[in-house]
């Protein structure tokens, strides 16, 4: 658990564990906690990696009248500090509903693209104890299942190939606004902050009130305790995969039948949560209680059961699972970079040219016709393997299936790569075994290396 520093003298302790080797993007909104983090981290970067590449980088959301000129007092303020800083704004119609949950999202791709487009890997917000112990009272509120009491992650993973990291989930935010007043640093106020149409600052304004600290202190220790839960059955559940899980033919899981009579129910249950939003291309885990349910019905008698987009087919070899061949994307040209299916991301290395017949490159379902043509497992019912091919992605010309699941049109290569639906936006720390686990599996990339020094993907790397 981390104990929040309410001491203004804030150390080094909060990034002498980054690796910097590629630079880092700071969130910097112009709000005192973002203004901390960048000056904390420049001052940290100027004493032991002053060849290290900072990027501030403030969101333009629109939202407010004010916002295009809080975002040019931010510019100034790091512009007179010698700190590299870029404006990009989120455009485009905004949301009736939702509208938090839309802003953060596009906030998260709008800084990764700027990281991305300076090849950064690393990107760090301002997020304090203070916002975890909100974001814990918030899920608590909504009967989370336990997972989300967890909070936020000291570090994500975005779109499998950018770290977030947040230093200061252990600092409360009365210590940073101390060290800026030392400093006789000012900051922006964000009017919404206190807007109690949004649950936060209602949850905000509760804490500052009556025993808020205690709640504080509460939430925090909860955070802390649910944090390890979840990194411990996300390791059982990892070593579970590994033990009885296999992929005989692409889009096609096997788990042993010993998999469905095994002690650890829990660990059980959520990785077959987890195989099943991955299996299905849903971001979302399966639902527990009928998760449990279902895993309750496999040690007792064969079954074939639909969840998440999933068709679970339980027999005497082994529980097997496909997607359904219901709701596959359309036949469309291939594009760079996409999800397809929410289960493979395509890849583009180049114009595409096609040698191999008439028509235009597209991306479609093989289709049951095709996949009776593909070559067979002899250890895997016929009838199983079709069905999981059928929902599979392959490349297609003229009405002619050219190689499934991506290879080469002509010169072109396309590749179609395997993903882990569920954490493929959006992967925390707390969940990199199980996640690891599932890639290897599927065959989809590994995970970038953590952003820790002298930490590896693995059980005990989310207290890093």
């Amino acid at each position: 658990m981390l104990t929040p520093d309410t001491k203004p003298d804030l150390s080094d302790r909060l990034f002498s564990d980054l690796d910097f080797s590629t630079g880092a993007v700071a969130a910097m909104s112009g709000g005192s906690d973002s203004t901390a983090l960048l000056l904390l981290l420049k001052d940290h970067l100027d004493r032991t990696a002053s060849a290290a590449r900072l990027l501030a980088v403030t969101v333009d959301h629109g939202l407010r009248p004010d916002s295009a000129a809080e975002a040019r007092l931010v510019a100034r303020f790091c512009a007179e500090r010698g700190i590299a800083h870029r404006i990009v704004a989120w455009g485009g119609d905004k949301p009736a509903s939702g509208l938090p949950a839309a802003a953060r999202e596009a906030r998260y791709n709008l800084l990764a693209a700027a990281a991305d487009a300076e090849g950064i890997k690393l990107i760090l917000t301002g997020h304090t104890a203070d916002d975890q112990a909100e974001t814990v009272l918030m899920r608590q509120a909504r009967d989370d299942d336990g997972r989300g009491l967890a909070g936020m992650a000291p570090a994500t993973l975005h779109d499998w190939r950018t770290w977030i990291v947040r230093p200061l989930l252990g600092t409360r935010r009365a210590a940073l606004r101390e060290m800026l007043r030392r400093r006789n640093v000012g900051w922006i106020e964000d009017p919404t902050n206190v807007d109690v149409r949004f649950e936060r600052p209602r949850v905000r304004a509760a804490l500052a009130q009556g025993e808020g600290e205690q709640r504080i202190a509460e939430a925090l220790a909860r955070a802390g305790q649910a944090a390890g839960e979840r990194e411990d059955v996300g390791h059982r559940a990892a070593l579970l995969i590994h033990a009885f899980a296999s992929r005989p033919v692409p889009g096609l899981v096997r788990l042993d039948r010993d998999f469905a009579a095994h002690e650890d129910g829990q660990a059980a249950i959520y990785a077959l949560r987890i195989l099943l939003a991955t299996v299905g291309g849903v971001s979302f885990l399966a639902d527990e209680a009928r998760c449990a349910a279902l895993f309750a019905r496999l040690r007792s008698a064969p079954l074939c059961a639909t969840l998440s987009r999933t068709v679970i087919d339980a027999r005497r070899t082994g529980v097997f699972l496909h997607r359904e061949n219901r709701d596959l994307p359309a036949a469309a040209p291939p594009v760079d970079n996409r999800l397809w299916d929410n289960r493979r991301r395509i890849t583009l290395n180049g114009p595409i040219t096609l040698n191999d017949g008439p028509g235009d490159l597209v991306i479609a379902p093989v289709g049951p016709a095709a996949a009776r043509q593909a070559s067979l497992s002899e250890d895997i019912p016929p009838g199983l393997s079709r069905a999981a091919l059928a929902a599979e992605p392959s490349l297609w010309a003229g009405g002619k299936c050219l190689d499934f699941a991506g290879g080469n049109a002509g010169p072109q290569s396309v590749s179609i790569v395997p993903a882990v639906a569920p954490f493929q936006r959006f992967l925390p720390s707390f969940d990199l075994e199980p996640a690891a686990a599932v890639a290897a599996l599927v065959g989809a990339p590994p995970l970038p290396t953590p952003p820790f020094r002298g930490h590896d993907v693995g059980r005990g790397w989310a207290k890093a």
